[in-house]
């Protein structure tokens, strides 16, 4: 068991909106944000979830060396601060962290680029083609952005890199190493047309292109795969002592954190969930509680057929009777390396708010899943701790216990 760290501001930029109020008011709503997407004309799903009128206005600086991931993980950074009421300069840089989730390099200028290789012009290739797409570049460009020098690492973790990103920030805290770390994910699978061939390749985005709104269904008995989203979220976490003498508002607490590896398959979760029943024990001996305590599930509902009924296999065993469970991928689609952080920030706010946001487009539960998903209204429930848990390709999965301030 180790302390709980303080959640004092959430930088959010999602297909809802810019901010926290966007993205909780789609949800309540069980809005799906999915439209045709012009950056995906003639790819064989040509739908996604996008941040909408994301302009470079404030990244104007950086646009012309950077991809869409990290300018919006450097706007999402700067979001969080403001909402801390941190001022940069005013702190300690060696001891201001930044660990962000990025699931995979970005590939949105690849081709052009491979063209020129293949066509011999080998001058007319960017050197900017590495340093704008190597995911450890969305915590190198925060750190200099707002100008701190503490530890400064992006985790990988596929679909499970936000949440990871949020534990290691919590384990840096709990080691001294630093007193606050900004903290999430950031990424933009639909922004590159290569990157969303190969997921339609694999056979896990849904083919619903007469209904680009009705295609996230988590849970559902008639979901067909996810939807490409994008975005970023940053948490700004703290240590308790270092929260309490500047009188921080205390949004919940990050009270626990698991990982674990299936060790089964490199894309198919272990059918048993061996690996995410251990994260979730794990998550709640971090946090001393036990399963009965935790009142709430945000799931990593991806949507896909086998993923979702694994992932209900797995909350069944690692709960005798799971709390009620929500699914924010239904409404926002899935952000790779960013989706783990957005759910984090999601499961702070139904804490503050004491509301369960529904699944959007859940209009019949798989038979063969035992869930309590929240349908068509915001639950009011009272909670204390919440569960939100992501897995990612190759097995990994990562766990949090966020607890009411």
């Amino acid at each position: 068991m180790t302390a709980p760290v303080a959640v004092t501001g959430l930088g959010l930029l999602t297909p809802a909106g810019t901010g926290e109020r966007a993205m909780w008011d789609c949800l309540c709503r069980a809005r799906s944000t999915a439209l045709l997407d012009p950056a995906l004309t003639d790819m064989p799903v040509d739908f996604s979830c996008r941040v909408p009128a994301f302009g470079l206005g404030s990244v104007q600086k950086i646009a012309w060396r950077t991809n869409r991931f990290i300018q919006m993980a450097v706007v999402a950074a700067r979001m969080a601060v403001v909402d801390a009421h941190l001022t940069p300069g005013r702190w300690d840089r060696r001891r201001v962290g930044v660990v962000m989730g990025v699931g995979a390099a970005s590939m949105e200028h690849w081709p052009d680029e491979v063209e020129k290789l293949l066509r011999g012009r080998l001058r007319a290739v960017s050197p900017l083609s590495l340093p704008r797409s190597i995911p450890n570049m969305a915590s190198g460009e925060i750190a200099m952005d707002l100008d701190v020098a503490g530890p400064n690492l992006v985790v990988s973790t596929a679909c499970a890199s936000g949440a990871s990103a949020l534990g290691v920030a919590k384990d840096l805290l709990a080691a001294d190493r630093c007193d606050v770390v900004l903290a999430g994910g950031a990424e933009s699978p639909r922004a590159s047309a290569l990157v969303a061939l190969c997921f339609a390749r694999m056979s896990v985005l849904s083919r619903r292109r007469h209904d680009p709104p009705g295609a996230s269904r988590p849970f559902d008995a008639d979901r067909d795969g996810f939807v490409l989203g994008e975005g970023a979220a940053v948490l700004v976490l703290e240590k308790a002592e270092h929260a309490r003498s500047r009188r921080a508002a205390v949004r919940a607490w990050l009270s626990g954190y698991g990982a674990s590896a299936d060790a089964y398959h490199p894309t198919t979760p272990d059918p048993e969930g061996k690996g995410a029943i251990a994260a979730v024990g794990a998550a709640l001996d971090d946090a001393g509680l036990r399963p009965d305590d935790i009142d709430h599930v945000n799931a990593h509902g991806s949507s896909t057929l086998f993923n979702d009924l694994y992932e209900a296999r797995a909350l069944n065993r690692a709960f005798a009777h799971p709390p009620p469970v929500t699914a924010n991928k239904g409404a926002l689609g899935h952000g790779v390396g960013a989706a783990g952080a957005i759910e984090a920030a999601c499961s702070v706010l139904a804490l503050q708010h004491q509301l369960i946001p529904p699944v959007a487009n859940f209009a019949r539960l798989d038979p063969r899943i035992d869930l309590d998903v929240v349908a068509g209204t915001p639950r009011a429930h009272r909670m204390e701790a919440v569960v939100s848990d992501s897995f990612g390709f190759g097995g990994q999965n990562a766990v949090l216990v966020f607890t009411r301030a």
